[in-house]
């Protein structure tokens, strides 16, 4: 008998490393090297944004003012520049200030490094604009410029099991990345096509453990929803299988299995009422919403597509195989351990190296299942 294994698929999230280190001079001001004076968080603030985007390692100039909150001022200006641009929060890799002075000047130091060199950067920015070149066309709607760059993301990288890529720019160049290059080159492809969207920062949970894990938040038709691109492709990667469990979820459809702590804009409304709404308005964009709901298998919300016997899955999984695919979503009525029974007898039906996927359907009781083979 072949071995069925569950497909487990984390990641490891890399954060700004913080090390301060502060000190206090004698009461008098230090020169800083260049630059008029910043007299405000907000001057910092764009005093750092435009080192930051230039790569620079280094920022120094004078701070004129009360310096008794400076600290906090620094690391506040600090936190504005990257919480406003969700790229470059991942792209710096460690930062750490000193300053020298009195309590009413003082000369600050700020060091910076990087994850992804400017003309790194410069190459993601290139390749994106490739890409959607080539996969949006005139006339599409933002839900199909969402779906085309969901599947391009999930085609074309591989999960990064060395845990080692980071990056947009390692993703393109190698094919392979961990979530946060997942979620960088999805930010960067939407945003590229006009879609609001931002990186959410979490834990995703499996079998009672967690992880860091980071993915995206997409507006569309003026609602937001969960995109999870690195949990909607298969590892082992396999080539052409593409899953929608993970594409534009609500809040309460993602805390199944992840989670976060900061706040973001609230995920409310289920994408397949939203598709249908959509559909039922008519317009010239009908068909296009209603292949949308085929693709994503939003017919497995009627009763009918319940399977729930051994026979009923080998057959489905026979006939998939019989048209070429090496994989089948379904929506399976019972416990995971009668599933893992029933998928047993695939081996029977000549089926190798199965492997699947399972969550909970909606608030069924049912459980959404990806089925894969070779």
């Amino acid at each position: 008998m072949g071995k069925l294994t569950k497909t487990v698929l984390l990641c490891m999230l890399a954060a700004a490393a913080v090390p301060p280190a502060v000190y206090w001079g004698m009461d008098y001001a230090y020169a800083a090297a260049s630059g008029s004076a910043v007299r405000s968080v907000g001057d910092m603030t764009q005093r750092l944004s435009g080192a930051m985007n230039s790569r620079k390692e280094s920022v120094t100039f004078t701070y004129e003012g009360k310096t008794s909150s400076l600290k906090s001022q620094i690391q506040t200006a600090l936190d504005q520049v990257m919480s406003g641009d969700p790229y470059l929060n991942y792209i710096v890799d460690s930062y750490s200030y000193s300053y020298r002075g009195g309590a009413r000047s003082a000369a600050v130091s700020i060091r910076l490094s990087y994850r992804e060199s400017l003309q790194q950067t410069a190459y993601v920015n290139g390749r994106v604009k490739a890409i959607l070149s080539k996969i949006i066309t005139p006339g599409m709607t933002g839900d199909e410029k969402v779906k085309a760059i969901h599947d391009w993301v999930v085609l074309n990288l591989k999960y990064d099991t060395t845990y080692t890529k980071f990056t947009a720019y390692e993703g393109l160049k190698s094919g392979s990345a961990v979530c946060q290059g997942y979620s960088l080159l999805t930010y960067k492809l939407l945003k590229g096509a006009g879609i609001a969207n931002k990186i959410v920062e979490g834990t995703a949970w499996q079998g009672g453990t967690g992880q860091s894990h980071a993915w995206n938040l997409v507006q569309l038709n003026g609602r937001w929803y969960h995109l999870d691109t690195t949990w909607d492709d298969p590892t082992p990667d396999r080539k052409g299988a593409v899953s929608t469990a993970y594409y534009l979820r609500t809040d309460n459809q993602m805390r199944r299995d992840h989670t976060w702590t900061r706040a973001y804009p609230a995920a409310a409304v289920e994408y397949s009422r939203t598709l249908d709404e959509l559909a039922q308005a008519g317009g010239e964009k009908r068909a296009v919403y209603q292949k949308l709901q085929r693709e994503l298998r939003y017919d497995l919300y009627e009763e009918s597509a319940i399977v729930d016997t051994a026979a009923d899955l080998t057959r489905l999984a026979q006939q998939a195989r019989s048209a070429g695919e090496a994989s089948l979503l379904l929506r399976y009525g019972g416990s995971e351990n009668r599933l893992v029974s029933d998928l047993r007898q695939l081996y029977k039906a000549g089926f190798t190296s199965l492997s699947y996927k399972a969550s909970s359907f909606e608030d069924t009781g049912d459980l959404k299942v990806e089925l894969f083979w070779q």
